[in-house]
């Protein structure tokens, strides 16, 4: 029995951010059950520390050697440390925009124990390598997302974004349950290093349908096609803080084990790659397209999240095929959380300001925070030296590496027209009839807004060193 205690207390020990994570938001909510309403915003501190304490665990796991723990069902390796870490960046700027933001409501506390579990859920996706887990993991992050988007309860349009987000997230998620049990049927196991070996001989027709099942679960989490819609409507409807983690946190793990999957599935037999890739460009198309004509700045936001999760398959489908694969999805995905984060804390800062006309001469009375919108757009745009002109450097690479040089050109004809609809918000900002200054909401969220733009700035510059750095990880898939 000894081996076995140690192996698990090695296995918790393996898991610390996310034991940390989850213990954080325990404490959080007996805090918040016994503790006056007035002393409730001391939850957003003790979700501060909590988040502060797993980013120092992940710090420490980061020199070690890759692995996985807990019989193989997740995965310890640099991919998930640093998509764990990019998460917690997330978390805790959401936390920051939330303090000022959720000042008035007497159940802020229980929000940053729900914020701290969905963070926990796109944390054990990074990490995923069984079937099981995913679904586990899928829901956590799910129901608790759903809670964040109507967190405004007597909001009309947060109930509204909420329960879109549910029904979509109840099919989505259920069919992806069909396809775990399609899957383990045919390779008579759930973990993927046993799924490579059982769906060898699987049926070609049963393999494909067990797939797409699974794939529609993770692309609901992604925002991608077809399970895209709730993204522009929980941008838009859901408190704004809620909605920049929401559009962010599970993006970065379904991606990431998305990844893991597609390593271990036959490509002979199913040929998932051409599919990615088709997947992608409806996704990164349309996204644009629906943003074009929007006249609500978070709705915008919302269809270029669905845009960029385009970009971001770009590096699933360079996986197994270009030393760039991990490198193209880890920039990414830094550079696109840090810019949502920007852009919504900019809404935030402004109150929730929301109508485009409204941002007309803001840059005049309000010229940091229409900066760092502006950083954003362009980083989204992929404009240098900012982050996301390398990551869709990167992510062009790979998939040029993996043959699928169409795709990379597609890549560059959505990132021109991306243009024009952030150009619509810029330009009347910039060049529009001055404007009074607009109320802002307080310092903590204005000290969000400057750290995920200097964040984006940061990462464009250093580019290089990070993308060697990221260049010699290894994705665990087995």
């Amino acid at each position: 029995m000894q081996p076995d205690a140690g192996a698990m207390a090695q296995a918790a020990v393996d898991v610390l951010p996310a034991l940390i994570l989850a213990g954080g938001a325990i404490l959080i909510i007996f805090y918040a059950l016994f503790v006056r309403r007035t002393l409730q915003v001391w939850a957003a501190a003790l979700a501060t520390a909590t988040l502060a304490a797993a980013g120092y665990a992940v710090g420490v796991f980061l020199g070690e050697p890759p692995g996985v723990t807990f019989f193989g069902t997740f995965a310890v390796d640099g991919v998930n440390l640093w998509a764990t870490a990019i998460i917690l960046v997330v978390t805790v700027l959401t936390v920051a925009l939330s303090v000022e933001w959720f000042d008035t409501d007497a159940r802020q506390g229980e929000y940053y124990a729900v914020v701290l579990f969905s963070a926990l859920g796109a944390v054990l996706l990074a990490g995923a390598l069984d079937l099981m887990e995913l679904v586990i993991a899928m829901m956590l992050a799910s129901v608790t997302a759903y809670t964040m988007a109507g967190y405004h309860r007597r909001s009309r349009s947060s109930s509204e974004a909420a329960i879109k987000y549910f029904l979509l997230g109840g099919l989505a998620n259920g069919v992806m349950v069909y396809g775990v049990a399609l899957l383990f049927g045919l390779a008579g196991s759930t973990t993927f290093s046993e799924l490579e070996t059982g769906l060898a001989g699987a049926d070609p027709l049963a393999l494909v349908v067990g797939f797409g099942f699974v794939a529609m679960g993770v692309a609901f989490k992604l925002g991608a096609l077809p399970a895209h819609q709730w993204m522009p409507d929980v941008a838009q409807g859901a408190p704004a803080p809620a909605a920049a983690f929401l559009l962010v946190a599970g993006k970065v793990g379904a991606l990431v084990v998305l990844a893991r999957l597609v390593m271990v599935l036959p490509e002979d037999l199913l040929g998932w790659r051409p599919v990615v890739a088709l997947l992608a460009a409806a996704t990164m198309t349309l996204g644009n397209l629906a943003a074009l004509w929007q006249d609500d700045v978070r709705r915008l936001l919302g269809w270029s999240s669905v845009s960029q999760t385009g970009y971001g398959l770009l590096a699933v489908v360079a996986v197994g095929r270009s030393d760039l694969a991990i490198p193209s999805l880890l920039f990414f995905l830094a550079a696109y959380a840090l810019g949502n984060m920007a852009a919504f804390g900019v809404v935030v800062e402004l109150r929730g300001l929301t109508d485009r006309g409204a941002y007309r001469g803001l840059a005049g009375p309000h010229p940091w925070l229409i900066g760092g919108l502006a950083v954003s757009f362009l980083s989204f745009v992929g404009i240098p030296p900012l982050g996301g002109f390398a990551a869709k450097l990167l992510l062009m690479g790979a998939v040029i590496d993996a043959g699928y040089t169409w795709l990379a050109v597609l890549t560059i004809i959505n990132s021109a027209i991306s243009l024009f609809y952030y150009a619509r918000v810029l330009g009347p900002a910039y060049f529009g009839a001055a404007a009074r200054p607009r109320p802002v909401l307080g310092r903590w969220a204005g000290a969000a807004v400057l750290v995920a733009v200097v964040g984006v700035v940061a990462i464009g510059v250093v580019a290089q060193p990070l993308a060697q750095a990221w260049g010699a990880l290894s994705l665990v898939g087995r």
